[in-house]
């Protein structure tokens, strides 16, 4: 029910704005729910999770351009070089906590996009980037927009449906019980290094497979895939939608989306509304979109006399 109504969503979203922006729209919610199992979920904020988006985007790329290799092929290249590199780096990553995870996040993202940009130019094209024209296999044309539509709305939907799986499974609630109390669920005899290892890796492979859907989508890559500067935008896209939720991270992802490219139109300091809108949601709507209307759902469920005492004990 749920995989239906996400589908109808952006099935709605196709006849108002054009289906290339949706297919856009789809490909960052992929990338959203990744970062939101590292941050919603685990505990972690990551400043550099485009690290492994492009890395996604740059291994599948280079396959195309030159090995011409099969597109799914490709694809699957892309995700398991991201989630390597989140084997290795999470080895280190997942030992620290706050701030010091952040930096670091910060920083090794910033050695990849140094290294595409200037080290491995020969290779990369450096800032220029290059092409990466997909063949056709069989009926399937990846320069339709409406295979790239349909191809990217399966691939969120089983997304979805995997992290549904698993974070409602025990292994979830665990992943959850080391974000509130990780001394607690260690003296309890569970090794919660492994687990947020795993955990990293799992959103790793899971922001590699945003990043070959990006190459895809575009056709080309450059280092803007592994800019930096642009984390920012999956974190305030959690923030808004309500870190710790699915739905939250697709609600924030889509809405993000929407003030970036439509509101830039309109307003030239567009990133001043994005920041109050923020201001907002922290100080007063600290779970985010879906969680308020949560919260209004459980105000209108509760019998009418429980609601006025709720109200004064507020």
């Amino acid at each position: 029910m749920e995989i239906l109504i996400i589908g109808a969503g952006f099935l709605i979203l196709m006849p108002l704005i054009s289906i290339h922006r949706v297919t856009d729209f789809m490909i960052f919610c992929i990338f959203a729910l990744s970062f939101d199992l590292l941050y919603g979920y685990m505990g972690r904020l990551s400043f550099g999770h485009l690290l492994y988006l492009g890395t996604g985007a740059y291994v599948y790329g280079l396959l195309i351009k030159y090995f011409q290799v099969n597109v799914f092929l490709a694809i699957l290249s892309g995700m398991l070089a991201a989630g390597l590199l989140g084997m290795l780096l999470g080895l280190i990553m997942v030992r620290t906590t706050g701030a010091c995870f952040s930096l670091m996040a910060l920083a090794f993202n910033q050695i990849g996009f140094f290294l595409v940009l200037s080290p491995l130019k020969h290779i990369t094209n450096g800032e220029d980037g290059f092409g990466a024209h997909a063949r056709n296999i069989g009926f399937l044309n990846f320069n339709s927009k409406v295979t790239m539509f349909i191809l990217t709305l399966l691939v969120l939907l089983l997304v979805f449906y995997f992290l549904k799986r698993l974070t409602t499974s025990p292994y979830g609630i665990l992943v959850r019980s080391i974000k509130e109390d990780e001394n607690r669920v260690r003296f309890l005899g569970y090794n919660t290094y492994f687990y947020k290892w795993l955990t990293f890796v799992a959103a790793s492979l899971i922001a590699g497979l945003a990043g070959t859907l990006t190459a895809l989508n575009y056709r080309f890559v450059n280092p803007n895939v592994m800019d930096v500067h642009q984390n920012v935008g999956v974190v305030f896209a959690c923030l808004i939608g309500g870190a710790g939720n699915l739905y939250g991270a697709i609600i924030g992802g889509v809405a993000y989306m929407m003030i970036s490219n439509y509101l830039a139109i309109y307003i030239h300091r567009w990133e001043m509304f994005l920041g109050i809108a923020l201001l907002i949601i922290v100080f007063r709507f600290r779970k985010g979109i879906w969680g308020s209307i949560q919260n209004l759902g459980e105000y209108f469920r509760r019998p009418k006399e429980a609601r006025p005492a709720e109200e004064k004990r507020a």
